[in-house]
């Protein structure tokens, strides 16, 4: 009893001792996608702030590849010194596992959650041809013919949104996945689809200017970037909350201590004004919880999607 005593506190000198010395060299945090998306700037927006206050260089590394498996894969396997951190998606991480028949890791056990940097709205929007002004209008008319509504692509959260919206309401949704979210919104822009489901950065625009209308956002409150847009709940679809969330992780066992002052480095760069700023420009709301709290959102998450794609039968070869 007394060895394994000591053995514990042993571990926990030696995570604070690992937390006072980190970083000893440059930190990389690998974004699974191409430069350019929300999620790759999210990442690049934090890392200036992040570097100042860790006084060591923060490099934002592209690993794109398999929906965004391919650089998961490899911060699951780094070292789990603290210096190699993935810039992790709920679509990789969340609805990956469900979609694809096979994934080179385990959200659960392969990392550790540090903080969750933001949720990032969704919104339906249709084109001004259609004469949809409202998700009730839509949920009305779709019950008795098909609408087409377009996403950045098979599998994704906006396509999940979709097909809940669906389920909670029995109106008839069609799926066509775009090779990205700026090419859908591009098409329905153009009217040649009546409905898109992109992040709100990618909307915002269009809506302002009114080529494109607004019907509702999946989230819990109105954006601040659309204020007029109102919620899927205020439509009468109590619960409904879907938002595309980014976050940090690291390789599990990464010793706690280094977890936990990464998270408080990140919480803080999250509050100052050059990210905030930043964040609203694409449509994120910055959070910063604690590894706990995005671990249990994980878990959740992990089985709430579950239910949806089972449901839909979305399948990602």
């Amino acid at each position: 009893m007394r060895m394994a005593l000591s053995g514990f506190l042993w571990l926990i000198l030696m995570s604070g001792a690992a937390a006072q010395d980190w970083p000893t060299k440059p930190v990389r945090i690998i974004v699974p996608f191409t430069p350019g998306g929300v999620a790759d700037n999210s990442a690049r927006v934090v890392a200036e702030p992040l570097a100042a206050r860790l006084g060591q260089q923060v490099v934002v590394e592209n690993r794109p590849g398999a929906s965004g498996n391919i650089g998961t894969q490899a911060v699951a396997q780094a070292e789990p010194d603290g210096h190699t951190l993935l810039l992790g998606f709920d679509g990789t991480m969340v609805i990956n596992p469900h979609v694809f028949a096979r994934i080179p890791f385990d959200t659960l056990l392969d990392f550790s959650p540090v903080t969750k940097l933001g949720d990032a709205t969704l919104i339906l929007v249709a084109h001004p041809g259609v004469g949809l002004r409202s998700l009730p209008d839509l949920i009305e008319q779709a019950k008795a013919k098909p609408f087409a509504y377009g996403t950045s692509g098979t599998g994704g959260t906006p396509h999940l949104a979709g097909e809940l919206l669906k389920q909670r309401t029995g109106a008839r949704l069609e799926h066509v996945p775009y090779k990205g979210g700026g090419k859908a919104i591009t098409a329905a822009g153009a009217g040649r689809i009546p409905l898109v489901l992109p992040a709100m950065a990618t909307a915002q625009q269009y809506v302002r200017t009114n080529r494109l209308v607004g019907l509702g956002v999946p989230s819990s409150k109105r954006s601040s970037a659309l204020p007029d847009v109102p919620t899927f709940q205020e439509a009468g679809l109590a619960g409904f909350d879907v938002s595309s969330w980014v976050g940090i992780f690291a390789p599990a066992r990464t010793p706690p201590a280094v977890v936990d002052k990464l998270q408080r480095e990140l919480a803080a760069a999250l509050k100052t004004p050059f990210v905030r700023e930043r964040y609203a420009t694409l449509g994120i709301e910055p959070v910063g919880n604690t590894p706990r709290e995005f671990f249990e959102q994980v878990r959740e998450d992990l089985a709430r999607w579950e239910k949806v794609v089972k449901a839909a039968n979305v399948k990602v070869e």
